[in-house]
């Protein structure tokens, strides 16, 4: 079978990032972004998704969260496509719901090579750890545009922001995590032929 990994390297005046992915891999992970709350998102869909992924940013922190929080998620995104290749054998959709205490989130993907995200986590506070709330959100939607996948992530109930966003992303993981399998097919999962 043909390894599905990609490396991206990007640099702008903002953020400097080193990114490598390997979607056939144990969920081990080194994440290095300078926001430890995101930080420990990306772990923790590393880990769910059972992908390897090594990810080390240098950003504009001292302007704020907004620029390291996106171009991670939009080098993650570029990542995800381009192991992905021609999408050819694998599963394409699949949703998963994921408890985190008293929050339930449910993700559902479609890996169509048409992006769009609708992303509802329902967060009250601010901030969580460095990462503004609003930017909870904008990573799941960068990741999704950069993927060119489907994206309809919510959290169906919880008190704790922590939990609620937490688990937003347990979901997205089981959900790639599925959607990225090889079902043991040649074709692309498309009637069109193409994804």
């Amino acid at each position: 079978m043909t390894p599905r990994r990609a490396k991206i390297e990007r640099k702008t005046t903002e953020t400097e990032i080193a990114l490598s992915l390997d979607l056939d891999g144990t969920g081990r992970a080194t994440v290095s972004t300078g926001i430890g709350f995101l930080d420990h998102l990306l772990t923790a869909l590393a880990k769910h998704a059972r992908f390897d992924l090594e990810l080390r940013c240098r950003g504009d922190l001292h302007v704020d969260d907004h620029h390291t929080a996106e171009d991670c998620a939009l080098a993650l995104g570029a990542a995800l496509d381009r192991a992905l290749g021609d999408r050819r054998g694998i599963a394409r959709f699949a949703f998963a719901f994921a408890p985190l205490d008293e929050a339930l989130a449910r993700v559902v993907v479609d890996l169509s090579g048409r992006p769009f995200a609708a992303v509802d986590l329902g967060l009250r506070r601010d901030a969580i750890g460095g990462l503004s709330c609003e930017n909870v959100a904008h990573v799941m939607q960068s990741l999704a545009i950069a993927s060119r996948l489907t994206l309809h992530a919510s959290v169906l109930c919880g008190d704790n922001d922590h939990h609620r966003a937490e688990t937003a992303f347990k979901a997205l993981a089981l959900a790639l995590r599925r959607a990225v399998l090889r079902d043991g097919s040649a074709d692309v999962p498309s009637t069109k032929g193409v994804l």
